[in-house]
């Protein structure tokens, strides 16, 4: 079978390619070789980073967020991380840890409640030390030139805004043909680590995203230098099953971009992980009323933060029949 042009490798791979003879192959019943095994845990994953590291996060604002590696983050010692993200609670809540020395964002919001309040906070306190906003596409061009390995891609993006006064760092550069058009230069984000959520994955990495959007996840684990790049997902399948649930499209990452695959359901609780399930706006709002308040904060972060995923998922179990 001939597969049409352009086509993901992790699709690619599913298919049985064309075998022509050959005559002077070895008669034997060997296995076919199998991919590598890169099952792992949150915890696992955590203990492999450094203080300092480049972190980036994949999803958008509240939806398919990696958050059980996030919860494992705010459970660990590490610190002064600079987090590259389209921010939602991940942002908030290293935020409020106070992990966070740098970060590279194109927004930070809870989508259906506009403000992040931890972000808010952490912006109105000063307490990042290094704040660099983007505007949504620039983030977006600054991965794709990292996963290319470019030193930057021009855009007219954010060009006529005020992104220019806010990043001083920025420069433009002119076309070298006959246009002559100036363009903004976004310099290239390079990960020394990625997250990423989604739905499905076989135990190599090859992964599937079954909701509306990638949200440039693959972008994420491109942009990231092989050794930490994790990818949570609702169900860990037989590779021969991903095909079940949706086409080739939705087979965006392959095994040469993920070095951990971590079997985490529910694990991008309490933001959407479309069509498993969606946002759990009461949670949320409950989050987010807790946040306004230090008292109230402490009660929360120890009832739903300071344990295991397990126990997490045990203690969002027990609120809801609660509620």
């Amino acid at each position: 079978m001939t597969l049409p042009e352009p086509i993901s490798r992790a699709a690619h791979h599913l298919e049985k390619q064309p075998h022509e003879p050959n005559n002077n192959e070895p008669n034997n019943d060997e296995p076919p070789a199998v991919s590598r095994d890169k099952r792992t845990t949150e915890d696992d994953a955590i203990a492999s980073l450094s203080d300092g590291m480049t972190i980036g996060i994949g999803g958008w604002g509240s939806r398919r967020k990696p958050m059980s590696l996030v919860r494992a983050l705010l459970r660990s010692p590490l610190k002064d991380l600079t987090i590259v993200s389209y921010g939602g609670p991940d942002v908030g809540l290293l935020a409020a840890a106070g992990k966070i020395r740098r970060i590279v964002y194109g927004f930070v919001s809870l989508d259906s409640i506009p403000l992040e309040p931890h972000w808010r906070a952490a912006r109105q306190a000063g307490t990042i030390a290094e704040p660099v906003e983007y505007d949504e596409g620039m983030l977006q061009w600054a991965l794709y030139a990292g996963s290319l390995r470019l030193p930057f891609l021009p855009t007219r993006a954010g060009l006529g805004s005020g992104v220019m006064d806010v990043n001083a760092s920025l420069r433009t550069v002119r076309s070298p043909y006959a246009d002559g058009e100036e363009l903004l230069a976004v310099p290239a984000i390079r990960l020394d680590a990625a997250f990423v959520h989604l739905n499905r994955s076989d135990a190599s990495g090859n992964a599937q995203f079954l909701g509306p959007d990638i949200y440039f996840d693959d972008l994420f684990l491109s942009a990231c230098d092989p050794g930490h790049r994790y990818l949570s997902c609702e169900r860990i399948v037989p590779t021969e099953d991903l095909l079940k649930e949706g086409t080739f499209h939705t087979l965006r990452i392959n095994r040469s971009m993920v070095d951990g695959v971590i079997e985490a359901p529910n694990g991008a609780h309490f933001t959407t992980c479309e069509p498993d399930y969606g946002r759990d706006e009461a949670f949320q709002k409950a989050y987010v009323a807790a946040a306004g308040n230090p008292d109230d904060w402490r009660s929360f972060s120890e009832r739903f933060l300071q344990g295991s995923e397990a126990q997490y998922q045990s203690a969002v179990a027990e609120w809801r029949a609660q509620s």
